[in-house]
């Protein structure tokens, strides 16, 4: 087959984002929760700035999703993880051997990483991924000794802390600062900071002062929610599944208590994600959703769904 005629046949990736970025683009990979719905994956956000791109969580089909938002997993050696519940960190696989395997597509080569994966997250970290990663030696010993993967890109890099600055590059700052989503303990929030602007991305975790003492002035805060008038009303109808639906409430924040720290923290723009229960993704069931969050914080309000992108220039 000639080279024109392959060129027809491969399916081109014509969504790609721009390998450089001069302010901060976060884009929402997922934002479900534990529970699978149609249309929302679970967590995961990609924050692109300068020549980078950091994934921030790797629930399910994350991999899938980075390539929907047009971003190529190759590009991805930074996963900086909230903490450690499933719809968290069950992409992790994927996302690590993808980055590291070359991609060739149509005219373009996409090549894998070269080095380690740099992983950062809370002081359980290293314990957690590490048996991940042991428990896919076997693929990993193939990729090495078969496909000839770079051997350095077998490999992980640890950077553990619940409090702090955890990387400070080429003009990017991300600092790490306790949450609260017990019995998942510890776990973390970040706060992302490029050529004058910065995001807070919350994880998972109620209401915590230091949520609002890191949001200070922020341009966007991209923090969980759970409705609680939903949830009730789930739990009138279904009285049997009073444990199950009831639980949110013990480690969430409702949209409410959200808003309220979006106000104290003077927050240009607030995003909810990681939606109990999901609403359909439509304006009506959006607004229903939201409702009362207007009448105590007068900045915008978006309900994300899966694969919306903020620039922040």
């Amino acid at each position: 087959m000639t080279e024109e005629a392959i060129h027809l046949y491969i399916q081109p990736q014509e969504n790609l984002l721009p390998e450089h970025h001069e302010h901060i683009k976060v884009v929402i990979l997922g934002t479900g929760t534990p529970r699978a719905f149609y249309g929302r994956a679970k967590a995961g956000v990609v924050i692109l700035a300068g020549d980078k791109a950091f994934l921030f969580d790797c629930g399910g089909a994350t991999v899938d999703q980075l390539i929907k938002a047009g971003v190529m997993p190759q590009r991805i050696s930074d996963v900086f993880f909230t903490h450690h519940h499933s719809d968290h960190n069950s992409g992790f696989f994927d996302v690590f051997i993808t980055s590291w395997r070359t991609h060739v597509i149509a005219d373009r080569v996409f090549e894998g990483r070269k080095g380690p994966m740099n992983v950062y997250g809370p002081t359980t970290t290293k314990e957690i991924i590490g048996k991940m990663r042991a428990s896919f030696d076997f693929d990993v010993n193939l990729r090495v000794n078969y496909n000839f993967s770079a051997g350095e890109g077998a490999d992980i890099r640890y950077f553990e802390s619940n409090d702090g600055v955890v990387y400070d590059l080429g003009g990017v700052k991300i600092t790490a600062f306790e949450v609260d989503h017990k019995p998942v303990d510890p776990a973390i929030a970040y706060k992302f900071e490029y050529n004058g602007k910065s995001v807070v991305i919350s994880g998972d975790t109620i209401p915590v002062d230091n949520m609002i003492t890191h949001s200070r002035g922020v341009d966007l805060l991209v923090h969980e929610s759970y409705n609680k008038a939903w949830l009730d009303a789930l739990i009138a109808k279904f009285p049997e599944q009073t444990i199950g639906l009831s639980n949110p409430a013990k480690y969430h924040s409702t949209t409410l208590e959200v808003a309220e720290i979006a106000r104290e923290a003077g927050v240009a723009h607030l995003v909810l994600t990681h939606h109990i229960p999901a609403p359909a993704a439509n304006e009506e069931a959006e607004a229903a959703y939201t409702e009362g969050m207007g009448d105590i914080y007068g900045g915008r309000i978006t309900m994300a769904r899966d694969l919306m992108a903020f620039d922040l220039s």
